[in-house]
């Protein structure tokens, strides 16, 4: 497996802390609103590096957090009237019920900020002990960049952007502009605020992670984690000085491997509120099925940026469709062993930096020859076991071609429209059954004038979107 490290800026072999296994922790959402786009991407992306490494025999286990104080949810408390905690828990079950419609597996690890306080304030308390962090006069607590020599190490880009961190977190008691927030302490009566020995207040956006990271792996002396990831937006400030921190507080680095995926854009605009073009989940979902979305928006490279359009995505499920429709022609059946230099080939693939471009090129080929075979060989019993095979090992590694065909095919019918649906079907397998063969076949064409394609099979009648 070798995999793009941010870092180095370039691929390198992926060599674990421990061998056979593979520690990830991925930057969660702040649950203050509804996930986009942006957030599927970056969840998709580290759930194909997860789905890659497990199906190369590694032992994965998976983090990701979820941000549940901060001032957005604090100015959506103020604007609502609705206590903090019911908040976040809507986001986070709606997030995670996103999530899943895209096919995205839980991790394995979920801890929540309001969860993780004590880890946060020992961390932090380390920092002030070691003089890496100081308290000023309102309670506040800053981190000491000028304490930390390898800072600017993970993003190469702390001179570029000292102006803005140094505006963006302004007191005259810092001692270096560079200088970030690890705790925030309470601003009046209405502000939402948890105890501790340096002040009452709540902590800083980066040390959540480095906290939480160092409560729930284990690592070893060098390293907590293997591979930490998120968005390119997070290279800086927020993964530079996780990294910081952590390695003044614990005397090792936080992760060996530093990977990041591009941003997504609407018809080229990168994607932003400020904009007034961020593309909400939730209505994406409403419109498209989650496994189409999922092959669309894993359809570019991780690390490039995305242009979300939808005739890009209708050509994307013209190519998903050519799988379900050599899946339809092999089923029903069970799979016997998947063909050995397909799955080489694609394991080949997506173990180079996850290159999705290649896996897919792959999969298609695999469908034009195995159909080829089929046009000649209808019967070959061998091959649609080993196509059913195929398609489950593909279902495994990239998380799409798992659905029953002729469900798939159903994709944009309402639900009102399947039960009209299937009450005529029912009628006309009645009509059948009493010798009502002029009813029978006016039902089908009823159901063909309706857009509907049906087939007789000995498990029943089947049908699909014509």
């Amino acid at each position: 497996m070798h995999i793009y490290d941010s870092v180095q800026k370039t691929k390198v072999p992926f060599e674990p802390i421990t061998k056979g296994e593979a520690s990830i922790y991925v930057c969660g959402p702040t649950v203050y609103d509804d996930a986009h786009l942006g957030h599927a991407r970056s969840s998709l992306a580290f759930d194909l590096l997860s789905r890659t490494l497990k199906a190369l025999n590694y032992k994965v286990t998976m983090g990701k957090n979820f941000t549940d104080i901060d001032d957005k949810i604090i100015k959506k408390v103020e604007e609502t009237g609705k206590p903090m905690q019911e908040i976040t828990e809507f986001y986070i079950t709606r997030y995670l019920e996103e999530m899943s419609a895209l096919g995205v597996q839980r991790a394995n690890i979920e801890p929540k900020a309001t969860e993780s306080l004590d880890a946060i304030e020992k961390m932090i308390q380390t920092l002030i002990d070691k003089d890496m962090a100081y308290v000023i006069s309102t309670g506040d607590v800053y981190f000491d960049t000028s304490k930390d020599n390898k800072y600017g190490n993970i993003s190469h880009r702390v001179a570029e952007d000292e102006e803005t961190q140094s505006r963006v977190e302004h007191t005259s008691e810092k001692r270096n502009p560079k200088d970030f927030a690890l705790w925030k302490a309470c601003k009046g009566e209405e502000d939402i605020c948890f105890n501790t020995a340096f002040s009452s207040g709540r902590p800083g956006w980066h040390i959540e992670c480095s906290a939480m990271i160092e409560k729930h792996f284990t690592g070893n002396d060098e390293y907590s984690i293997d591979i930490h990831g998120g968005g390119a937006d997070l290279l800086f400030p927020h993964h530079e000085n996780e990294a910081a921190q952590s390695r003044c507080a614990t005397g090792h680095e936080l992760a060996k491997y530093w990977m990041h995926n591009g941003f997504v854009q609407i018809d080229g605009e990168k994607m932003s509120k400020s904009l007034g073009n961020s593309f909400f989940l939730k209505d994406a979902l409403k419109v498209y099925d989650g496994e189409v979305l999922r092959y669309y928006l894993n359809s570019v490279h991780y690390r490039n940026d995305f242009n979300f359009n939808e005739e890009d995505l209708q050509t994307a499920k013209k190519r998903l469709d050519k799988l379900y429709r050599l899946k339809k022609r092999v089923s029903p059946g069970k799979g016997s062993s998947v063909n050995k230099d397909f799955k080489k080939a694609l394991l080949a693939a997506m173990g180079d930096d996850l290159n999705i471009s290649t896996a897919l090129a792959v999969i298609d080929e695999m469908v034009s020859t195995t159909n080829d075979t089929f046009d000649s060989e209808a019967k070959n019993k061998a091959l649609k076991k080993e196509t059913l095979a195929n398609i489950a090992f593909i279902d495994t590694l990239l998380g799409f071609g798992g659905k029953e065909p002729f469900k798939y095919f159903q994709i944009g019918i309402s639900q009102e429209e399947k039960v009209e649906i299937e009450a005529r079907i029912q009628e006309r397998t009645e009509a059948k059954k009493n010798k009502d063969f002029s009813r029978s076949d006016a039902i089908r064409d009823e159901l063909i004038a309706m857009g509907i394609s049906i087939m007789d099979t000995a498990d029943g009648t089947v049908w699909e979107k014509a």
